[in-house]
C-alpha cells in the first residue's frame, strides 16, 4: 500500500516526526503535491485548512487528516475526510494505517470518522520514538503545558503535564548535525513540572550536546518568568543563539490574568531588562484585540511594546479564537489607531515583525 503525505510548508515538522514513527511499523511516507492513491495524509492547522478542505473532500483515494485542526474539530474534518487523527499521532496512524492495508473499518482509539470516535486511551511517551529519520526536523524535548493561556490550544492538544523526551535520546538525534534545534512550549522548563524550573537538567542536557545550541528560540520560547540570572547564563555559556523569544501577549495585568497567563507585566519588564544586561537581545511577542480588551488596555499593550522595542525585537499577532481553546466562540476586537500607527512605525524601522493587520499569515500554506 502506498501512503502519501500531502506537502505543507507549516506542518514539515510533523512530516518529520510522523515519518520517522511510521517507519517503525514499516510505512513509508512520501511527500506529494496533491493526494495520490492509495492514501493521502494532511496535518492542518486552524488557518490553513480553508485551503485543504474542498481537495480532500474530492481527493480519488484514502484521505488521513490530522493536526491541531482535527483534535479540536473531529466531527467537522470527518465530514470531508474518510479518517481524522485526534490528538497524538506517532502511535495513532501507524496502527490505522495497518489497519486500513489489512481491510479494516479503521475504528481504532485516537480515530474519528463520519459515524464513529473512540478517544485515544493514553498519551505518547516521546522516547518510544525517534525525532526523526532521514527527513530531518527539530528535537522535540517537551509536550504538554501546566499553563491554560485562553487563545492557545496546546494544552488542549497535549494536555497540562509536561513531558520530556531523555536526555540520552535527545543528544543522540542532535548531534547528528551542526545545529541542534529544539521544539518545545517553554525550553526552559525542560526536565520540571513546567512551573517549578530545574537548571541542573538543562545544563547537563548542555553537556551532552557536541555541536551548535540554538536555545529559547523559535520554536523553543520560554516563558518571561522563566529567564533570570541562572537561565541567562546556561545561554551565555553554552548556546549560540544571541536571542531569547519570549511571551509578553499583554501590556495590561488585567487582560493577563484573564487569560491565566501565569506572569505579570512586571515579570516582562525584569525579563526584557535581565536580557539587556546579559548582551542576549530579547524578542517579545504580543497579542492585539483581544475580545475583552478595553481601549486603555490595548494602549498599555502599545506602551509595552514601545517600551521592548527601544532594546529587543517585537513580535506582534491580532488575536485569532482558535477552536478547541477557552476563546474559540469569541470575535478579535478593532484596533485602535495608535495601535497601528505604533505597530506599523516600528516594523519600518526593523523593530517589529508579525501579523497585526491579517492574523492568519503566520499559518498559511
Amino acid at each position: 500500500m502506498r501512503v502519501n503525505w500531502r506537502q505543507i510548508q507549516a506542518a514539515r515538522n510533523s512530516y518529520a516526526a510522523l515519518t520517522a514513527a511510521c517507519e517503525l511499523d514499516g510505512f513509508s511516507l512520501r511527500l506529494v503535491d496533491l493526494p495520490k492513491a492509495d492514501v493521502t495524509c494532511y496535518s492542518l492547522n486552524s488557518i490553513n485548512e480553508q485551503f485543504y478542505c474542498d481537495e480532500i473532500a474530492g481527493a480519488d483515494c484514502i484521505t488521513i487528516v490530522g493536526g491541531p485542526h482535527a483534535t479540536a474539530c473531529p466531527a467537522e474534518v470527518a465530514a470531508y475526510a474518510d479518517y481524522v487523527i485526534v490528538g497524538e499521532g506517532e502511535y495513532t496512524l501507524p496502527r490505522l494505517l495497518e489497519e486500513i492495508e489489512h481491510g479494516g473499518p479503521g475504528n481504532i482509539s485516537g480515530v474519528a470518522t463520519r459515524d464513529h470516535h473512540k478517544p485515544a486511551a493514553s498519551c505518547v511517551r516521546l522516547d518510544a520514538y525517534p525525532a526523526f529519520s532521514d527527513k530531518q526536523g527539530f528535537v522535540e524535548i517537551s509536550r504538554g503545558c501546566p499553563f491554560a493561556c485562553g487563545y492557545c490550544q496546546t494544552p488542549q492538544i497535549f494536555g497540562h503535564c509536561m513531558r520530556h523526551r531523555s536526555i540520552d535520546t535527545i543528544a543522540e538525534f542532535s548531534n547528528r548535525y551542526e545545529h541542534a534545534r529544539f521544539v518545545s512550549p517553554n525550553a526552559f522548563a525542560y526536565g520540571s513540572d513546567g512551573i517549578h524550573p530545574r537548571w541542573e537538567k538543562i545544563e547537563a542536557l548542555f553537556k551532552r550536546l557536541s555541536h551548535q545550541i540554538f536555545f529559547g528560540t523559535f520554536p523553543s520560547e520560554v516563558r518571561p518568568e522563566f529567564i533570570c540570572k541562572e537561565s541567562l547564563s546556561l545561554v551565555n555559556r553554552y548556546c549560540t543563539n544571541t536571542k531569547l523569544h519570549f511571551g509578553a501577549q499583554s501590556g495590561s495585568d488585567a487582560v493577563l490574568e484573564r487569560l491565566h497567563r501565569g506572569h505579570t507585566v512586571d515579570d516582562v519588564i525584569h525579563a526584557v531588562d535581565l536580557c539587556t544586561e546579559s548582551g542576549i537581545t530579547p524578542v517579545v511577542d504580543f497579542i492585539v484585540g483581544f475580545p475583552f480588551e478595553s481601549d486603555d488596555e490595548q494602549l498599555a499593550t502599545v506602551n509595552l511594546i514601545k517600551q521592548v522595542a527601544r532594546s529587543g525585537k517585537v513580535h506582534v499577532h491580532r488575536f485569532i479564537p482558535l477552536p478547541g481553546t477557552p476563546l474559540a466562540v469569541t470575535t478579535a476586537r478593532s484596533l485602535l489607531p495608535e495601535t497601528e500607527k505604533v505597530c506599523g512605525s516600528l516594523a519600518l524601522t526593523g523593530r517589529l515583525t508579525g501579523s497585526w493587520t491579517d492574523p492568519g499569515i503566520r499559518f498559511f500554506r
